[in-house]
């Protein structure tokens, strides 16, 4: 995919207020409209509009601008470009759908990042006075593996996307207690209740969802609820079967690995993955760490078990 400079699109600059992208849109508009080119250039003209259709709807929403200038600090037009995955952590949203661009441009990242957003739900209820439920809002929080196995309280700062005075956009920032929940695992939406935007009149207030990314680990890698780690042993241990100690996530354990076992071999311990109602697994994969060469004394004991063993891997296979 490659990314599009919307501030070049609109002809402004990025620090442009709401105001200012609002007027070169409508200027663009009328200059690249179907119904005033007919000529030869046309469907330059056209494509042109819907360019700038497509940079207006990012643009002039605050939410949306500050999502896009996250995603394009560090690249320009043109370039093949791709988001990283926590692009968007720690940033509050509340508002809607992308309606306009290109799916295979950036609306599908904002259709992914609004689409569940909550929208107003209004209540008629009262003598002439209009009720509604405050908007949802959402965030995405990042945990280490650690506190998805046991839980526990943290604090979470959160940007969100406002205008000041005079119409530039600033993230306001503010920080929350959230209580992690005991065998939350990745992608799970965590609910604070009140949280979200005030209701209006006598409606309560919208809810903050966050969702819950767990952080890499090295060597680890989960399925759901189930842990995937890898285990390292020595060649003779792989060989001749071995009991070994494994500090996995939630506590250490003691594995039996069966004599002739090879790279990628797995081990499950039921029950041993993030907590849950069933739990997850936990599964050893087995990898095979050859020691360094680095003395004389292991340079020979290869030499020798090359002479000794009598042994090729690549016997019987082609290509």
């Amino acid at each position: 995919m490659e990314f599009k400079d919307y501030y070049k699109t609109l002809q402004v600059e990025r620090d442009a207020s709401q105001d200012e992208i609002k007027r070169a849109y409508r200027k663009l508009v009328r200059k690249y409209h179907p119904d005033v080119n007919t000529g030869p250039d046309a469907g330059d003209a056209e494509q042109k509009f819907k360019d700038v259709g497509e940079a207006y709807e990012v643009l002039q929403d605050p939410e949306k601008r500050a999502a896009y200038d996250r995603l394009g600090a560090n690249w320009k037009d043109g370039q093949s470009f791709r988001p990283p995955p926590d692009w968007d952590e720690g940033f509050e949203f509340s508002g809607g759908g992308y309606t306009e661009a290109d799916p295979d441009q950036f609306g599908a990242f904002f259709d992914e990042l609004f689409a569940r957003r909550g929208r107003a739900r209004p209540d008629m209820r009262g003598a002439g006075q209009f009720h509604a439920a405050g908007q949802d809002h959402h965030a995405k929080i990042s945990i280490d593996l650690e506190a998805a196995y046991k839980g526990g309280s943290m604090d979470v700062g959160l940007r969100k996307p406002e205008l000041d005075a005079s119409g530039h956009v600033v993230l306001k920032e503010r920080t929350i207690r959230v209580s992690i929940p005991k065998g939350v695992y990745d992608g799970q939406h965590i609910r604070l209740a009140g949280q979200g935007s005030p209701g209006l009149g006598k409606g309560p207030a919208g809810d903050l969802y966050l969702e819950v990314a767990i952080k890499p680990t090295p060597g680890i890698r989960l399925e759901g609820k189930d842990v995937i780690m890898d285990l390292p042993v020595t060649p003779w241990e792989a060989a001749l079967g071995a009991r070994v100690d494994l500090d996995a996530p939630g506590g250490p354990v003691q594995l039996t690995v069966p004599k002739h076992s090879q790279t990628g071999r797995k081990m499950r311990l039921k029950g041993r993955g993030i907590p849950g109602n069933p739990p997850g697994d936990l599964f050893a994969v087995v990898k095979i760490v050859i020691p360094p060469t680095e003395t004389e004394k292991a340079r020979q004991l290869y030499e020798q078990m090359a002479r000794e063993m009598d042994y090729d891997p690549r016997a019987g296979r082609k290509g």
